[in-house]
């Protein structure tokens, strides 16, 4: 499903003309060698750019003939390639395999270009007849860059200010070459497209995931021996991939939409160790401007203007089937809408979610997501937290790795795009950060009120799931927690300069075993009352009263890891109370 998604997503770029055709990719690349006539070195030409974001440089994406898939072998490209190829020089101390290297970029090149009579062909092939790599270290031209290339950075050539893979000649001789190597393939029946054709036996490898290999990493990909198995053996070794049978026009679809997703770092986005990408199934790109916007909370810089009125009634109205016009394109809500979560995994990436709807249901989802998520707090004018800030909450900032546990961010991911249950370890990571922190911050709470609202497996009354206080519920673990805020209350106002109050000592264990903690709570606070003046006194006795009369059991010794949950809500909404404006009568809003 992920292949054929892929692979209609290409067509549908291609139908726009913003696709490369077969044979080709799109690399980054940094420097070009300038080439005279006669294939002598001139000079070196940086082509990194700055981005829109006005961040570092980096290299200038570009077209080139489709690039092998590297292994620990020698294995040159054609026209674009580091330094070991086409210099014979590098830093990874082996000047002897840096040689081979430069020899079979050599022999590639004299192969392919032989037969092509244009200026920038022949150059090419007398600069590989007369380049000595020892030459390296004392040109002038490469001295300045000679470390920074020496790392591995990619080199073009240029001839008379024209890059050799835009030559029409050498374009065709590449074509030839790569059309001759296919018929060798053998031929089979692609479980993409369901066309017979050449099998790939190699899959596209794709650069640009965070933590995965440098020189890239294979979606699909196939391990000696299975792939020999039920008689494909061969003694060439052309058996392999014929167990699943994609053909080399699939692979090469697939694989160039999915580098240009990645390649697109305006909307590549990180949740902990995986990239997500997303595109629509007609390839507009309004769809994956308003999705990034809704979802993360950030816009590309060359996506157009919205504001957040504009979008959220956008998301409301395509929530609801009815289609919008958005910054001047129209959007369905029935139109497809993919998203892919990849995670390195050594030399492969691995598929951490998949999920695939019409782009309305999806929005509805989201949509349905942040109500759950709606409480009162100094943010509720702002809306919801974003997916960022929802995460961020689970994680210690003062840490040095701030990401969040790369499986529950992936599974809350899944939940908020599916409309699913949200992962129970949402939950504990959230518990376990109020528990390190003694902070009840107005994510957390958001987050503790979603999952218990969408979760039914904890069966919590729903009276105690509202976006404000519920000062009639009865809910012993709400009641408490209500009550601790009012004891901190208390305390905080007759002694105002406390270094270390009872939410300091007490706050974990009153949540978590109350009935030895809340008499000890009630005795210090009678002595705080004494210290407050007639009318505050009389005001909080008369709270802390009706809270002891809304319980009716007796404190138990454990609250469950939920009631825990519930009892921190109560807490919040208590606290959040205290904060609102003074009532017409001058009491404190409870």
């Amino acid at each position: 499903m992920i292949l054929q998604a892929l692979c209609q997503y290409y067509d549908a770029l291609a139908r726009r003309g913003e696709v490369i055709p077969p044979g080709w990719s799109v690399v980054r690349v940094s420097f070009a060698l300038e080439l005279d006539d006669e294939g002598n070195l001139c000079q070196l030409i940086p082509l990194k750019v700055r981005p829109a974001d006005g961040k570092k440089e980096l290299p200038r994406a570009m077209r080139v003939p489709e690039q092998v898939k590297k292994t620990s072998g020698i294995a040159a490209n054609f026209l674009c390639e580091n330094s070991s190829y086409f210099l014979g020089v590098d830093q990874k101390g082996d000047p002897a395999r840096a040689r081979r290297c430069f020899e079979a970029a050599k022999a590639l090149h004299e192969q392919l270009l032989s037969g092509c009579n244009t200026p920038a062909a022949r150059a090419v092939c007398a600069y590989f007849a007369r380049w000595q790599p020892e030459q390296a270290a004392l040109h002038p031209a490469l001295t300045p860059y000679l470390e920074e290339i020496g790392k591995g950075a990619n080199l073009v050539f240029s001839v008379g200010g024209a890059f050799v893979q835009e030559d029409a000649a050498v374009q065709a001789a590449w074509n030839d070459h790569r059309a001759a190597g296919a018929a060798d393939r053998a031929e089979g029946l692609c479980l993409v497209t369901g066309r017979r054709g050449a099998i790939a036996r190699l899959h596209p490898a794709f650069k640009g995931v965070q933590g995965a290999q440098a020189t890239g990493a294979s979606l699909v990909s196939f391990n000696a021996p299975a792939y020999e198995s039920y008689g494909h053996e061969q003694a060439d070794g052309t058996g392999q991939g014929l167990n699943s049978p994609v053909s080399e026009e699939a692979a090469f679809q697939y694989g160039a939409a999915l580098s240009s997703l990645i390649a697109d770092r305006e909307h590549l986005q990180y949740i902990g160790d995986t990239a997500v990408v997303f595109w629509a199934e007609d390839a507009e790109p309004a769809y994956r401007n308003a999705f990034e916007q809704a979802v993360f909370g950030s816009r590309a810089a060359s996506s157009p203007v919205v504001t957040d009125a504009d979008l959220k009634s956008a998301v409301a109205n395509l929530a609801s089937g009815r289609p919008v016009d958005l910054a001047g394109v129209p959007l369905n809500p029935q139109n497809r809408f993919f998203v892919l979560g990849l995670a390195p995994n050594a030399a492969r990436l691995s598929v951490r979610f998949f999920l695939q709807n019409t782009y309305g249901a999806m929005l509805a989802n989201v949509q349905s997501h942040y109500e759950r998520l709606r409480i009162t707090g100094p943010n509720a004018a702002t809306g919801a937290p974003t997916l960022w800030r929802l995460l961020n909450e689970t994680v210690n900032q003062n840490s040095r790795d701030k990401k969040p546990a790369p499986p529950m961010a992936a599974a809350v991911v899944r939940a908020i795009l599916t409309g699913g249950s949200y992962p129970v370890s949402l939950l504990e990571q959230t518990l376990l950060r109020i528990r390190a922190e003694r902070n009840v911050t107005p994510g957390r709470a958001a987050i503790l009120k979603a999952v218990f609202l969408k979760n039914q497996e904890f069966h919590v009354p729903k009276e105690v799931l509202q976006v404000e206080l519920n000062d009639q519920s009865n809910y012993l673990p709400y009641v408490l927690g209500r009550l601790f805020a009012v004891l901190e209350r208390v305390q905080t106002q007759a002694n105002p300069s406390l270094n270390a109050t009872i939410k300091d000592k007490y706050f974990n264990s009153a949540a978590a075993t109350p009935a030895p903690i809340f008499p000890l709570l009630t005795k210090l606070a009678q002595s705080h009352l004494r210290k407050l003046q007639e009318g505050s006194r009389f005001y909080y006795e008369g709270v802390i009263r009706d809270l002891e009369n809304r319980i009716h059991e007796t404190l138990p010794n454990r609250l469950a890891l939920a009631d825990q949950g519930v009892f921190h809500l109560g807490y919040y909404h208590q606290t959040q109370k205290f904060y609102e404006k003074r009532d017409k009568g001058g009491n404190e809003n409870v």
